[in-house]
């Protein structure tokens, strides 16, 4: 097969896909005295760097703690997104009490699965690939600066589903459900009734995503809508994922207002008569639906943080020793660096790597902790990204002579491989070079972990064969290969009992001792690179409060 460059394959089992995946809090006050003599008697970052590898970190960890002092109000460990905005929401909304901020990332770059690669006149991601620009998102995209470098969708682009072998675009609006063809009339009825509760009541036990769906709005909902949109999103087996833990407002809909529509009209009551704060009026205003990327791609945002938190992000940092100090002094911990053995104290820490390098880490501070936290599963992706020329397009296929919309998905019952595909080249512009269209590919997931058995040929054939039956003329020429990157250990699945999970973790570290110990990362938020943001600000919103407490003991 042509290639325009060689294949770029990257593995690592450390990281975490944190997308939206596919397609798709105030400081308090502390008076001035206070705050003045806080912050003259706040100790500077202060390391112990030893050089060459005599000490041990054990030896370390013991001259910190004799020490009995803080370097440092929190140390979030991981420079992912989610460890990024965590810094950056705590020297931007709680810089008071927590501006005094590490990040220590084991790599030797920020942004975790987050990778943009620009090449031979194409722009392309190779994990994430947009994200929805909610407030949270945006608020933090202005503070990093990025304000003039957001880019935007068109909120009008169509989305669609390969059902029966053709793409069948999904109802963008309420008034396209009479019309859309994805689903039949009864079909449609069927969900209507549903919607309004007319349906089998809630069972007694937590209900799969396959089990809600089914149950509310009928098969048909469930099998060309919610099951290709499970594998966009979660890459996930919608028979295992949990409807409260993976799409909890819908889940709350139903709970709190006794149908679908009934807890939406409560909802919206509850709006009403609770408003929100007005707008930061530093903020774009999107236009209807959309999502957003930047000018150079995703990896924007992480470097750009990156940037300005300046000496507090340390690369190549690994740690080693994390210890609880005696007397609520807070922890140490004890890293490898490129300097040699460093030490250091802070009065809290967030854990935001993957769960399952967490539980490594927390082992020998809290078993069940551990425990917990290597229960959560996360199968293979691999990011395919090719380019074929535009005549290379289906006729059909083509809106007013150009390849337009967001992307397509594919039910699992529809005989193809490819999770689905996003329009790169189409959603933003900028993104490949005059008369190509570039595709961004996903494969593999829960339902078909077998991808790690096959090669990057194997992988860019599969997804070429499974594109030539809906969207590609059979007989175009092969595609450019830009980049094949498979994550074997990709998007954590929010399965049946995930809540209860991280429940049991979060409460082992508690019941232990170990207040000011955190959980962050897309685990705990969720996997869509907005919730991440949003979980960020939550999370340092909760290191805020512990600090804050700590100040009056």
């Amino acid at each position: 097969m042509t290639t325009l460059t060689n294949v770029h394959s990257f593995s690592s089992r450390h990281k975490i896909l944190s997308s939206n995946a596919f397609l798709i809090s105030s400081t308090p006050s502390l008076p001035i005295a206070l705050r003045s003599f806080f912050t003259r008697n706040r100790n500077k970052v202060r390391c112990s760097i030893a050089e060459g590898s005599t000490i041990s970190p054990s030896a370390k960890v013991g001259a910190a703690d004799s020490r009995r002092s803080y370097s440092v109000d929190c140390v979030v460990v991981g420079a992912g997104i989610s460890g990024l905005c965590i810094a950056q929401a705590l020297v931007t909304k709680h810089g008071d009490v927590a501006g005094n901020v590490m990040v220590t990332e084991a790599r030797d770059r920020v942004g975790g699965n987050i990778i943009t690669v620009e090449r031979d006149g194409f722009l392309w991601e190779e994990g994430p690939n947009s994200f929805q620009p909610s407030d949270p998102m945006l608020t933090m995209v202005v503070d990093s600066g990025l304000k003039d470098d957001l880019v935007l969708g068109d909120p009008n682009a169509p989305r669609f589903v390969l059902w029966d072998g053709k793409l069948r675009p999904v109802p963008a609006k309420p008034t396209d459900l009479p019309f859309f063809d994805l689903m039949s009339f009864s079909g449609k009825i069927r969900a209507g009734l549903g919607a309004v509760g007319i349906r089998p009541p809630p069972p007694g036990h937590e209900e799969s995503v396959e089990e809600f769906v089914r149950r509310n709005l009928g098969d048909e909902v469930f099998e060309r809508l919610i099951e290709p949109f499970c594998s966009g999103v979660y890459a996930g087996d919608p028979a295992k994922l949990s409807m409260k833990a993976a799409f909890g407002k819908v889940w709350k809909l139903e709970q709190n207002g006794g149908s679908i529509i009934g807890g939406t009209f409560k909802a919206i009551q509850e709006r009403n008569r609770n408003p929100k704060p007005p707008r930061d009026p530093r903020l774009p205003k999107p236009k209807g639906q959309t999502v957003g990327s930047f000018r150079k791609g995703l990896t924007m945002l992480p470097d750009s943080i990156s940037k300005r938190l300046g000496s507090k992000v340390k690369l190549s940092w690994r740690l080693v020793n994390l210890m609880k100090l005696d007397n609520g002094g807070g922890y140490s911990l004890t890293y490898e660096t490129p300097e040699g053995l460093v030490s250091l104290q802070s009065r809290s820490v967030v854990m935001t790597v993957p769960s399952h390098v967490a539980s490594s880490l927390l082992r020998p501070l809290s078993a069940d902790a551990a425990g917990a936290l290597s229960k959560f599963y996360y199968p293979p992706v691999a990011a395919v990204s090719i380019s074929y020329a535009k005549e290379a397009i289906r006729t059909e296929c083509l809106i007013d002579g150009e390849l337009k919309g967001f992307g397509q998905l594919h039910p699992r019952s529809q005989g193809v491989e490819t999770l689905g595909t996003i329009y790169s080249s189409s959603l933003f512009h900028g993104r490949a070079p005059p008369g190509r269209i570039l595709l961004l590919n996903y494969i593999g997931g829960s339902t078909n972990t077998g991808i790690l058995s096959k090669n990057e040929s194997e992988l860019v054939e599969a997804v070429d064969r499974d594109l030539r039956k809906m969207l590609i003329n059979p007989n175009a020429k092969d595609p450019l290969v830009l980049g094949v990157r498979v994550w074997p250990q990709a998007i954590p699945q929010f399965l049946v009992g995930h809540l209860d999970i991280l429940d049991a973790a979060k409460n082992a570290l508690s019941n232990s001792g170990f207040q000011g110990l955190f959980l962050g990362g897309n685990y705990v938020s969720g996997v869509a690179l907005g919730r991440c943001v949003e979980g960020a600000y939550e999370v340092a919103s909760d290191v805020n409060d512990f600090l804050s407490k700590s100040l009056f003991k």
